[in-house]
């Protein structure tokens, strides 16, 4: 009997592990592609934007990704961050139906693989003082031969990886230059200059626009209507335009085009009322620009007639030849901290430049317009009245009555929303009542002297050849603006993502209660050792010259006790030490405990309650019959 119960126990628990694992292969196949993505900020969940893209590729993209698997042997971090990337990109990969094809390349040195790498143009960066180089970068191709690379993925971008492959993609899928319609009314192309009737050379940011995008110049006098296929308007310092020319970029706006405007309490390099007979006729007209009705409509609050100041950003400017420079306060050199750093086109610059700015707020009857900062000021900023900027021989006087608000002023915004028409009188003829698209995207900006040369760049002339040696990131900040808002609406969506690296908060605060402790423990001790020294000194005064090299009985027992006081003190250091070692040690603890021990065990509860429950329902449905 005994044996035939072990023979009994023996077969069933063949059965269960059979049926464990038939169960397995079922779900395996049954559940094939399923995911859930547990993590806190959803990192393995791919944006509504960049599925959009990836349902929208017609031809199929092959991206290759060169990882120098055994040139990264020991760089955890690196290894790290390549399991995310290739995560995300089997994730979108696994999404596209085929259309996407993705390829792992370890370039070994000197392998065809690695002449393949460089011919697409990546980059190997130097790993060690041996000279040792390792490749991490994305490549792509089309069905047209098109190419488009991500030369090296840097961990400190991962913020912006989905961006960046999501961008690829879309070149890809849409190989053709952007179209870009640019309205200015400053001298920003190559053209005759009336005044010395020789042809000037082209501001260096238009020369770098027209390299990357399909630059087209619209006349602000005769602008009736944008035509269809111009994807992104660029307005800069809009003076004079009529009603007509208003319109149109309303319209363009609400039917989905994308707007880049450069307005300026003080355009600095405006003509308007230039006469060589006359310098002070230039001086004293009006170089302000604005959008009035627009800005209106889109819950945009700006006035043309004040002026950003901000002391603890101004850069120093020469009052004139042979005096010392003196600080500007209308003409700041911004820094990273004045950037969005969550924002594509700002996130990656270092200094902006800009002179005599304006600023914007959102407007109190704003309705669905959000206004969201790329560019400010530091807190300690004022404004005043444009006026006061008007031939200013000395800056400093600027600093006089100079009230800092407490809070930063925004220079440059996205603006997003669904916006409403400014000519609500025209909707008989056929326009737009409101945008068509819930998040329609904007972006001003209330200074155009950054786009200036003097602002940003040296350009010299290097054997015919310009040569641009840039010392501000103006001229990056208005190509990554355009840049973003010539992609699709779907691939502006994609914003910024928190990055796969976790910090342990609940470590790192052990650690700092530590540290503050034994810092703590430290003063105490240099304290004792200062007042000790001290009491020394004074007793040391009090003797003769003949008693200088010995010491008292008063003087012993304090160098004693001080002695004695420092034993303790350092044992109590390195119990602080030893107390945060066990604290660390028995947080470690309980979290082994938890994964290692109460998470099956819950799981074998939840396992065992279902099956109760499910044998609870089959005797319910059997009539209670066992």
């Amino acid at each position: 009997m005994t044996l035939n119960r072990k023979a009994l126990s023996g077969t069933a628990l063949l059965v269960i592990a059979v049926l464990f694992v038939a169960v397995m292969l079922l779900i395996n196949v049954a559940f094939r592609g399923a995911r859930v993505d547990l993590t806190q900020n959803h990192l393995y969940t791919l944006s509504d934007g960049t599925r959009n893209i990836i349902k929208s590729i017609d031809e199929p993209i092959n991206l290759y990704l060169f990882y120098s698997d055994k040139g990264t042997q020991d760089l955890p971090q690196l290894r790290t961050y390549f399991t995310r990337v290739r995560e995300m990109l089997q994730e979108m990969a696994s999404r596209s139906g085929g259309k996407i094809r993705l390829e792992v390349i370890d370039p070994l040195p000197f392998s065809e693989d690695e002449d393949r790498a460089t011919s697409f143009g990546l980059q190997s960066v130097p790993v060690s003082a041996a000279g040792d180089k390792v490749f991490f970068g994305l490549a792509g191709t089309n069905s047209t031969n098109g190419q488009s690379v991500i030369p090296f993925l840097q961990p400190d971008k991962e913020t912006f990886l989905e961006y960046d492959v999501a961008k690829l993609i879309h070149e890809l899928e849409s190989p053709k230059k952007p179209v870009v319609g640019l309205l200015s009314e400053l001298p920003m192309t190559a053209d005759l200059d009336p005044a010395t009737q020789q042809m000037r050379e082209p501001w260096a940011v238009f020369q770098q626009w027209s390299q990357l995008f399909d630059m087209r110049k619209i006349d602000p006098a005769t602008l009736k209507a944008i035509d269809k296929d111009i994807d992104v308007l660029v307005v800069v310092q809009p003076k004079h335009l009529g009603d007509d020319a208003q319109y149109a970029i309303d319209q363009f706006v609400l039917h989905g085009g994308h707007l880049l405007a450069f307005v300026d309490p003080i355009s600095e390099l405006d003509n308007a009322g230039a006469d060589p007979s006359n310098p002070m006729a230039a001086m004293a007209a009006d170089k302000s620009s604005d959008l009035p009705k627009l800005f209106k409509a889109w819950g945009i609050e700006y006035d043309p007639k004040k002026v950003v100041l901000d002391r603890a950003r101004a850069l120093p400017v020469s009052p004139g030849q042979g005096q010392a420079p003196v600080r500007h306060p209308a003409i700041l050199g911004l820094t990273k901290s004045d950037l969005n750093g969550d924002d594509v086109v700002t996130a990656n610059l270092d200094t902006i430049n800009v002179a005599s700015a304006g600023f914007f707020d959102l407007a109190k009857d704003a309705k669905d317009e959000k206004l969201i900062p790329l560019i400010q000021t530091s807190s300690d900023a004022a404004s005043v009245p444009a006026d006061r900027l008007r031939m200013l021989q000395d800056p400093s006087i600027l600093m006089t009555n100079y009230t800092p608000a407490g809070s930063p002023f925004v220079i440059a915004a996205r603006v997003t929303g669904k916006f409403s028409t400014a000519f609500p009188e025209r909707k008989d003829a056929g326009g737009l009542a409101e945008s068509k698209d819930a998040n329609g995207q904007i972006v001003v900006v209330a200074d155009t002297d950054l786009l200036s040369d003097r602002m940003w760049v040296q350009v010299r002339p290097f054997f015919g050849q310009s040569v641009m040696n840039a010392f501000a990131s103006n001229g990056d900040f208005a190509v990554n603006a355009l840049d973003n808002l010539a992609g699709s609406s779907d691939l502006i969506s994609v914003r910024g993502r928190a990055t796969s690296q976790r910090p342990f908060t609940t470590v790192e605060s052990i650690k700092r209660n530590a540290d503050e402790r034994f810092r703590s423990k430290e003063q105490e001790l240099q304290q004792e050792l200062s007042d000790t020294e001290r009491k020394l000194t004074e007793l040391q005064s009090s003797k003769t010259k003949d008693q200088a090299q010995i010491l008292s009985p008063e003087q012993k027992s304090e160098l004693d006790n001080f002695l004695k006081r420092k034993l303790e003190i350092r044992k109590e250091l390195r119990g602080v030490r030893r107390q945060l070692d066990a604290e660390i040690e028995t947080l470690g603890t309980k979290l082994k405990l938890i994964n290692i021990v109460l998470i099956p065990l819950l799981l074998t509860f939840a396992a065992l309650a279902f099956a109760w429950w499910r044998g609870q329902r089959r005797r319910t449905a059997n009539g209670g019959r066992a």
